[in-house]
């Protein structure tokens, strides 16, 4: 299973929640200093001016107003790990989970000061496990995903914020070859009290696994993004409990054409392919822009950003239309605590925060 800049534009589009606005423009991106130079792969908005990032070298970084500075860290006994995940509960509280190349480098840890100290909570002993990413819906309640075993999914759950239990009893069976990718952290989404979804590929056909009642019981659903064992559905969201997007492609560099997104407005249960987004090679990262903590919820604005290494694109109207993000290449992730606070995080420790 395959794992593992700037101007500020002119205008041209933008979207409300109720449509197209008359006039639209393009986002701001202002690059940002991350104060590392390794490559990171996820990023976790807790609010405009708390984020956290992680990624390769076992490092983390933080901001803790709104990207004007970041400190950078490594996890001691990290230091070969990369962190392909990462949850921001607070200034003080985050999660991060790791991959690596043995069967104990897939682990779970946790800092309550910080990020001056972290407490390592998973260490994974399963040989043929590979934990791609995880996603809370609370600060103590979280599932974690790994790819598939024999048919099952040895995923986990944590209701205290401490311990992680095996629920791979709860799981749909597997197809041959299952897995999901570790691209952005975002191959499992939550939304709500109790609602999730993951995203699959690997095998004869991209799917999303869903639970209604916080990962007691799940469903699979096929989607219409190409699979195979090099591709499949890599990341997914969902703005309410009913209307969610999913994007992947493929990572076989003979098929650079194959980025993929669809729309989902039952929950999971059905999709529709979108308008292909303007970028090449799978899409690593999607999200939606998320409504301000001011700005009351309306369900949230139909507009997503797509982050991959081959490039960065946004749509006002969930994929009926695209804008690409000229000369916005090598992000791996993309997430929003409110339209005028995004960030693309990517290779080299580079961070643009984006704002609509």
């Amino acid at each position: 299973m395959f794992k593992r800049a700037l101007v500020v534009l002119s205008v041209l589009a933008f979207a409300s929640s109720s449509g197209f606005a008359d006039k639209i423009h393009q986002p701001k991106l202002t690059p940002q200093n991350s104060g590392t130079t390794q490559g990171l792969i996820a990023v976790s908005p807790v609010n405009e001016r708390v984020v956290w990032a992680s990624g390769r070298g076992g490092t983390f970084v933080k901001t803790t107003n709104g990207g004007k500075t970041w400190t950078a860290g490594v996890v001691p006994g990290a230091e070969a790990l990369q962190f392909r995940d990462v949850e921001g509960v607070s200034e003080e509280v985050a999660y991060l989970s790791s991959i690596g190349n043995t069967t104990t480098d897939f682990r779970i840890y946790k800092t309550v000061d910080g990020g001056a100290t972290w407490t390592m909570q998973f260490e994974n002993q399963n040989p043929a496990a590979f934990y791609d990413c995880f996603a809370f819906w609370t600060p103590r309640r979280g599932i974690a995903h790994s790819d598939s075993v024999n048919g099952v999914f040895p995923d986990l759950r944590t209701t205290d914020g401490k311990t992680w239990k095996d629920i791979s009893a709860n799981m749909p069976p597997a197809l041959a070859g299952e897995a999901s990718f570790a691209a952005s952290g975002t191959c499992v989404a939550t939304q709500g009290e109790r609602n999730a979804w993951i995203a699959t590929g690997g095998s004869t056909a991209a799917r999303i696994l869903a639970t209604r009642d916080g990962g007691n019981t799940w469903n699979a659903y096929d989607t219409p993004v190409v699979s195979s064992p090099s591709a499949g559905a890599f990341s997914v969201d969902f703005r309410d409990g009913w209307h969610g997007i999913v994007g992947g492609g493929d990572l076989d560099p003979a098929d650079l054409n194959m980025a993929g997104t669809a729309t989902s407005d039952d929950g999971g249960q059905t999709w529709t392919l979108t308008n292909a987004a303007p970028v090449t090679g799978a899409i690593f990262g999607l999200s939606y822009v998320r409504r301000g903590e001011d700005e009351g919820e309306d369900g949230g604005r139909a507009v997503v950003v797509t982050a991959n290494a081959g490039g960065a694109a946004w749509t006002p109207d969930e994929g009926k239309t695209w804008f690409a993000l000229p000369g916005v290449t090598g992000y791996w992730a993309v997430a929003f605590a409110s339209p005028r606070a995004g960030w693309l995080v990517g290779v080299n420790g580079t961070i643009l925060k984006v704002h609509f």
